[in-house]
C-alpha cells in the first residue's frame, strides 16, 4: 500500500459534520459523536470484526428524509471507522473525547460518552470478550484505565467501592487510552478467539435485540 493509497482520517470539518448530526437527530440516551468513535474503536480491536449493519442501529435511529444527506452520513461514518485501525499501525490513535463545563467555569475533557460507546462495542461481542476476561486477568489489567474512566463517569456500575479519581488521575487514565487501545488490538492479535468463541459472538450478535443500551450519564456533552 502506498503512501497515497494509506486511508486517512477525517478532517475536523467532516468530524463537525457528522457530530452536527448526530445531535440533530438523536435522543438523549444515543451516542454522539464520541461515543461513536469508541464503540467503532471497541469493534476495531475486538476479538471478531463486525460488519456495518451490526453496529449502525446503536448510531442511526431513524430513516433518512433525504436520500443524499443519508449517502453523506454513511459517508463519514465510514470514514471514521476505517480511519482508526491505521492510526493504530501509525500510532497515531486519539480517542474523541467531549467536553463540560467544570465547576469553575474551565473547559474539561470527558471520556464519559467514548466510555459508553466502547462498552457498547464490547456488548456486540460480549461471549468472546467476557469469555477471555473471566480467563485471562492480563486483558482486564490492560484494559484497567478504561475501566477506571467507565467507573468514575458512571458508565460502569462496580461492585466494590471505588474512590473518586483526582483531577490528576482522570487526566493520566485520559493519556492513557491511546496505548490501552493499541495494547488491546495486539492482545488479540496474538490470542485469537477460539472457533467456538467466534461461533458463540457471532451468535450472540444475531439475536442481540435492538434497543438494548446502557443509559448515559447526566452531564451535558458540547
Amino acid at each position: 500500500m502506498t503512501e497515497h493509497d494509506w486511508p486517512s482520517s477525517p478532517s475536523d470539518n467532516e468530524l463537525e459534520e457528522l457530530d452536527q448530526f448526530l445531535r440533530a437527530h438523536g435522543g438523549e440516551e444515543d451516542l454522539l459523536l464520541d461515543g461513536v468513535h469508541g464503540l467503532l474503536t471497541a469493534l476495531a480491536i475486538g476479538p471478531v470484526p463486525a460488519k456495518p449493519e451490526e453496529w449502525l442501529p446503536d448510531v442511526l435511529h431513524e430513516p433518512f428524509i433525504d436520500p443524499d444527506q443519508g449517502q453523506r452520513v454513511l459517508h463519514l461514518l465510514a470514514h471514521l471507522n476505517d480511519s482508526i485501525a491505521p492510526e493504530l499501525e501509525t500510532g497515531a490513535y486519539e480517542p474523541i473525547l467531549g467536553e463540560i463545563d467544570d465547576d469553575d467555569g474551565t473547559t474539561v475533557y470527558t471520556a464519559r460518552g467514548w466510555c459508553e460507546g466502547f462498552s457498547r462495542g464490547i456488548d456486540l461481542r460480549a461471549s468472546a470478550w467476557e469469555s477471555r476476561l473471566g480467563s485471562d486477568t492480563q486483558l482486564m489489567e490492560l484494559l484497567g484505565p478504561i475501566i477506571a474512566l467507565a467507573i468514575d463517569d458512571g458508565v460502569f456500575e462496580a461492585d466494590a467501592e471505588f474512590a473518586e479519581l483526582s483531577d490528576e488521575e482522570y487526566d493520566e487514565c485520559l493519556a492513557h487510552i491511546p496505548g490501552v487501545v493499541a495494547a488491546v488490538a495486539e492482545y488479540w492479535r496474538n490470542h485469537p478467539p477460539s472457533a467456538e468463541e467466534q461461533r458463540a459472538a457471532r451468535d450472540a450478535a444475531a439475536s442481540r435485540r435492538p434497543g438494548m443500551q446502557r443509559r448515559r450519564g447526566g452531564r451535558t456533552l458540547h
